[in-house]
C-alpha cells in the first residue's frame, strides 16, 4: 500500500441519526432558512440605523455601555457568584464547538450592544469598532470609500472580537499576518473594572500581544483599533490548474506567491490575494489576485464576474472549471470577492442542502442563503451534534509552509475531505513570545516564503464529510481529530480553537505557549474571575466544580501539566 492509500475500512451499520440527517434539508428550507432570512434582514436594518448616527454620538453611546460593563463586573461577589463570561447564548458562536463551558454557573455580562463602528479616519487609517461588528457590516461602509481592513475573514457573520480573540484569516493574510495581526490597539475591561487602551508600545504592551488566541479569558474587549488598506473597485483574479501528486499541488501553490528568488517583499512578484483548493488528490486551483480600478474591468475584452448575485453558481464549483478550460481571468467588484464563500459556507452548503447548488434552486430560492450556522447549530440536538463530531470534520491545520505537501498527504491517507482549503499568513517574530509563534531559527534556512521578520505558515482548512462516511464505511471522527492534533504538536502546527478539540491540557500547552498569557493572567487578575483559555475551549460540559478546581490549579501552578 503506498503512503498515499487510505486503509480498507469495514462498512459501517446505518442507525436512525443517519436518516435524521440525510433529511435534515426539510428543517433547514421549512424553518432554518425563513428565519435566518429575517435574521438578516433585520440585522441590516439595525446596522443602518447605527451608520445614519454621526460618530459623535456612537461614540458617546460606546462610553455609556462600557460604564454599565464596568458596573456589571464591580456588582460580582467573587465568593458567590460563578466566573464571568458574557451573556451570549452558547449556540450563536460561528463555529461546530458549541460553547459548553457556560453550561457551568456563571456572571453574565451583556456585551450585545457593542456592534457599532465608532470612526473610520482616513488620515490614520484606523478604524475603530466594537467587538460585535461583523465582516459584512464593516466592508458596506469602508469598500465605497475605496479602503478596507487589511485583512477580510471570508464569512460575513464573522465578528472583530471573535476573530481577536480567536483566529482570523484571509486570502492577504500572506502579507499582513492574521486578522489580530493588523490591529492597532485595543480597548479593554479588566477583571477589576479598570478600562485600558493596550498597544505595541505602552505600558500594556505585554497584555496587547497576549490578547490573540486568549478567548476573552484575559478580559472584555469592547473596541478595537484596526489597519485600514487602500482599495479599488475591483479584484483581478487569476485561477490556474495545478495537476500532479500532492506535492506537486502543495509546490504549485507556494509557486503562486512565493518568489524562488526570495524577494518576499516585492509587490511586483507577489499578488496581493492567495487562495488554493484542492480538490483532489491530484487536482488544485491556485488563485490570485490584484486590485484593479473600474475603468481597467471594463476595458473591451475584459470578463466581469459578479459572484455575489444569488443565482450565480458557487465560488468554489465556478472556480473549479479551470480544471477544464486551463488558467483564465476575470474581473470580481471588490466586496463580493471578500464575501466570496458566504453564500454556500465554503462546500459545507452542499452537505446541508444537497440540492442547493443547482441552478432552479439557486434562481428561486438562493437569495435566502445562506442558513445561519447559529440557528444550524439550534435546531440540531444532542444526536446530531454528536454525529458531526464523530462522522464530520472542520478542523483547520496552521503549519509552516514547507509542510504543505506532508499535511495534504496526511489528511488525504487520514480523513480523505475534499476540497481542502488553501490560505497562507505570515506568523511574524514579535517582542513577547505569544501562544503561537515561528519556529525558532527559522529565519536562517532561508525557505521559500520566509523572511528575516516572519515565517510563512499555510492554513490547510478541512471541511466535509470524510471519504470513508461517504462510502457507508466505519469513520471515528474523535480518534482522527486526536491523531491530527498529534501530528500538529509534532510539526510546529497550530490548532484554531474554534473547532472541537480532542487535545488534553498537557498537549494543549505542548502545542501552544503559556508563558505570557499565564503572566497576564495573574498580572491583569484574571485568575478567578475570568475561566482559563484551555478550559474554555475543552470539550464537553463543564461544572461548576470542575470549574473552580481548574482555577484553583492556576492559581496553584505555573502552567497545568496534568493530562
Amino acid at each position: 500500500m503506498s503512503d498515499l492509500e487510505a486503509p480498507l475500512r469495514p462498512k459501517r451499520k446505518k442507525i436512525w441519526v443517519d436518516y435524521f440527517v440525510q433529511f435534515r434539508w426539510i428543517i433547514v428550507i421549512f424553518v432554518v432558512l425563513p428565519i435566518s432570512c429575517t435574521m438578516y434582514f433585520l440585522t441590516y436594518l439595525g446596522d443602518v440605523r447605527s451608520e445614519r448616527k454621526s460618530f459623535k454620538q456612537r461614540q458617546k453611546e460606546h462610553e455609556e455601555n462600557v460604564m454599565k460593563v464596568v458596573k456589571r463586573l464591580k456588582e460580582r461577589n467573587p465568593t458567590k457568584d460563578g466566573l464571568v463570561c458574557t451573556a451570549r447564548k452558547p449556540w450563536i458562536a460561528v463555529g461546530m464547538r458549541n460553547v459548553d463551558y457556560k453550561r457551568a454557573r456563571h456572571f453574565e455580562i451583556d456585551l450585545s450592544a457593542f456592534r457599532n463602528i465608532l470612526d473610520v479616519d482616513k488620515e490614520r487609517m484606523i478604524a475603530r469598532v466594537e467587538p460585535l461588528v461583523n465582516m459584512g457590516q464593516i466592508t458596506r461602509v469602508t469598500v465605497p470609500m475605496n479602503l478596507s481592513l487589511a485583512v477580510v475573514a471570508e464569512l460575513d457573520d464573522l465578528t472583530v472580537g471573535g476573530l481577536i480573540n480567536g483566529y482570523g484569516i484571509e486570502g492577504s493574510s500572506h502579507i499582513y499576518g492574521l486578522f489580530s495581526d493588523t490591529v492597532v490597539a485595543y480597548e479593554i475591561v479588566l477583571a477589576d473594572g479598570k478600562v485600558v487602551r493596550a498597544t505595541k508600545d505602552n505600558e500594556y504592551s505585554d497584555l496587547f500581544y497576549a490578547i490573540p488566541w486568549s478567548q476573552g479569558t484575559l478580559g472584555f474587549l469592547v473596541a478595537a483599533e484596526i489597519k485600514l488598506i487602500p482599495v479599488k473597485e475591483y479584484m483581478r483574479l487569476t485561477y490556474k490548474p495545478v495537476i500532479g501528486n500532492l506535492q506537486d499541488l502543495a509546490q504549485g501553490y507556494i509557486d503562486s506567491f512565493c518568489p524562488r528568488d526570495g524577494d518576499q517583499d516585492n509587490p511586483n512578484k507577489v499578488p496581493e490575494f492567495v487562495e488554493g483548493m484542492v480538490y483532489s488528490p491530484t487536482e488544485a486551483v491556485c488563485m490570485t489576485g490584484r486590485y484593479a480600478s473600474k475603468e481597467e474591468a471594463k476595458l473591451k475584452g475584459n470578463k466581469i464576474n459578479n459572484v455575489g448575485w444569488w443565482f450565480k453558481p458557487w465560488f468554489y464549483q465556478h472556480a473549479q472549471t479551470a480544471l477544464k478550460k486551463g488558467e483564465f481571468v476575470e474581473y470580481i467588484p471588490t466586496r463580493e470577492y471578500y464575501h466570496r464563500h458566504t453564500r454556500c459556507l465554503y462546500w459545507e452548503g452542499k452537505l446541508i442542502l444537497p440540492f442547493a447548488d443547482q441552478w432552479w434552486f439557486r434562481f428561486l430560492l438562493g437569495w435566502m442563503m445562506p442558513p445561519k450556522v447559529s440557528l444550524l447549530k439550534a435546531t440540531q440536538g444532542e444526536a446530531i451534534r454528536n454525529y458531526y463530531h464523530e462522522m464530520h470534520v472542520i478542523q483547520d491545520l496552521l503549519v509552516p509552509l514547507y509542510k504543505v505537501g506532508e499535511a495534504l498527504a496526511w489528511v488525504h491517507r487520514e480523513m480523505e475531505v475534499y476540497p481542502i482549503w488553501l490560505c497562507p499568513h505570515r506568523l511574524f517574530k514579535l517582542p513577547f513570545k505569544t501562544m503561537i509563534y515561528p519556529e525558532p531559527g527559522f529565519e536562517l534556512q532561508r525557505r521559500q516564503g520566509d523572511t528575516h521578520y516572519a515565517q510563512m505558515f499555510t492554513d490547510v482548512g478541512v471541511y466535509y464529510s470524510p471519504g470513508p462516511v461517504l462510502r457507508g464505511e466505519e469513520f471515528d471522527g474523535v480518534d482522527a481529530v486526536r491523531r491530527m492534533e498529534n501530528w500538529m504538536i509534532e510539526n510546529h502546527s497550530f490548532q484554531p480553537q474554534y473547532a472541537v478539540s480532542e487535545l488534553s491540557e498537557r498537549n494543549f500547552w505542548r502545542m501552544f505557549d503559556a508563558g505570557l498569557y499565564e503572566e497576564c493572567r495573574r498580572k491583569y487578575k484574571a485568575v478567578g474571575t475570568f475561566m482559563s483559555v484551555y478550559y474554555k475551549s475543552k470539550k464537553g460540559r463543564k461544572t461548576e466544580k470542575e470549574v473552580q478546581e481548574a482555577e484553583q490549579a492556576i492559581l496553584e501552578t505555573p502552567y497545568a501539566e496534568a493530562d
